[in-house]
């Protein structure tokens, strides 16, 4: 059975005749380990189906089933007992709290873990030294910059090392080195065997993806498995190694001029 499974997943607002369907009848399945990247249009459905994986925006019909668990099935107790087990958030907008240092930003969801203060605080260690900001832990927000605000908030999604990571336009505020950066740092989370579901509208994050979900008007419109780009492309520069390799050969046994 896949890891996570939606099930003709339908999301109304409004009632009766006014009702207005952003996510329309929509199934798909994901696998342990993908990173899938869903794209769309400024109001197709995106982020409303991304709230309803993250079990925080409960469908109107359908079923979402992770790791054959039915999450709607579950007392709002248990969703919020199951988020903290299985899914890291990242959000467009940092969501830092503006008086608490990098460390204690990064420890925030551990606040409901039962465990010594000096084990969260190692928790937290950990990451940041995965993004690389160990050295700034006792710094406050406003004396980091926009790139660093950013690994911050990927260390507190990752803090409680959840199987699961989702991720809503997590480049959506940076420079193009920035978001290379950030981009890389995920894809090295999903080899090591983190999911990740990431919605984004930029076709060079998309590249980073194994598989792109299509939403247009609430309505899955394009299941499209891929190879990542950046793949394809070592790949293509593997190949072009022996003929290099040949040309300098070439260019060696040819006899000096003049």
């Amino acid at each position: 059975m896949s890891y996570i499974i939606a099930d003709k997943l339908v999301k109304k607002f409004g009632k009766g005749d006014a009702a207005v369907a952003a996510v329309a009848d929509i199934s798909f399945q994901i696998e342990e380990g993908d990173f899938v990247g869903i794209m769309g249009e400024s109001g197709a459905g995106k982020s409303t189906l991304l709230g309803i994986m993250g079990a925080m925006n409960a469908p109107t019909s359908g079923q979402l089933i992770v790791d054959d668990i039915d999450i709607y099935s579950l007392g709002q107790e248990q969703r919020a007992d199951f988020r903290r087990e299985f899914l890291g958030f990242i959000f467009q907008s940092f969501h830092l709290v503006p008086y608490l240092t990098v460390m204690e930003n990064v420890m925030l969801p551990l606040v409901v873990v039962k465990a010594a203060r000096n084990k969260k605080r190692e928790m937290a260690k950990v990451a940041l030294a995965q993004v690389g900001l160990l050295e700034k832990a006792a710094r406050l927000p406003n004396q980091i910059s926009g790139g660093e605000k950013e690994r911050v908030a990927i260390a507190r999604s990752i803090v409680n090392e959840p199987p699961v990571l989702l991720a809503d336009e997590p480049t959506g505020n940076l420079d193009t080195k920035t978001t290379r950066e950030i981009m890389e740092l995920l894809l090295q989370f999903n080899q090591e065997g983190m999911t990740i579901v990431m919605v984004t509208h930029s076709p060079a994050c998309a590249n980073y993806a194994q598989r792109i979900l299509r939403v247009t008007d609430g309505r899955l419109a394009e299941d499209e498995s891929k190879q990542r780009s950046i793949e394809k492309w070592e790949r293509n520069e593997r190949k072009r190694e022996p003929l290099l390799s040949q040309d300098q050969k070439i260019v060696a046994a040819s006899p000096p001029i003049g």
